[in-house]
């Protein structure tokens, strides 16, 4: 068992170790090129939607901008709340990309080279300022596009229902409990969770 994460989970935590045993290999392969920006306006786009469905509106929000791979911040002043909507949109949500543009140019959101220096706790602290942005939303944002090791999303149901199944509970545990639990996990609370998803995925 090479990897340092790996180890270290197995020695920490029986648990753990069978899930290690039953769901190898830990693969995560975290996608930083994409800016913190770009990342918000697509977890919003996500919220409340299924991957199909987000990624149709995605698509007809960036032909709002032509010639752009994806629009700038600054971009959205060109276009009105009225045609964001058409691209699929709630109001809620074009409040939030509203609000993420102007704390982008404003420098609350981060530019990937600006992020990459800051603390979990000094990013979920920066984005959770921008309307509809959660602390769930910037936990996926540093585990799969930043790449940090030691994240575990305990308001996640994919998480709670892992570790109810893994450890053999009844109900699902509270957020108190679980982050109690993980401590013995650190600094590698990201892999536990991907163990934590694959034994959620096993109901």
């Amino acid at each position: 068992m090479p990897d340092p994460a790996l180890r270290h989970l197995a020695k920490s935590d029986p648990v753990m170790r069978r899930l290690i045993r039953l769901h190898r290999p830990y693969v995560f392969e975290p996608d930083a090129r994409v800016s913190p920006f770009q990342s918000l306006v697509r977890a919003v786009a996500h919220q409340q939607l299924n991957g199909t469905a987000a990624n149709t509106i995605l698509k007809r929000f960036v032909a709002l901008f032509p010639g752009r791979r994806f629009p700038r911040p600054e971009d959205l002043d060109a276009v009105d709340d009225a045609r964001i909507r058409a691209a699929g949109f709630s109001r809620a949500k074009v409040a939030s990309l509203r609000d993420l543009a102007a704390k982008t140019r404003e420098g609350i959101v981060p530019t990937p080279k600006k992020i990459a220096k800051l603390s979990d706790e000094e990013i979920v602290e920066r984005l959770t300022e921008v309307r509809g942005v959660g602390r769930w939303t910037v936990e996926m944002l540093l585990i799969f596009k930043l790449g940090r090791p030691d994240v575990l999303p305990a308001d996640d149901f994919g998480v709670r229902s892992g570790f109810r199944n893994a450890y053999k509970l009844k109900d699902l545990p509270a957020k108190k409990a679980l982050l109690a639990h993980g401590e013995r996990w650190r600094p590698y609370r990201t892999a536990a969770s991907w163990y934590l998803w694959r034994a959620a995925d096993k109901e």
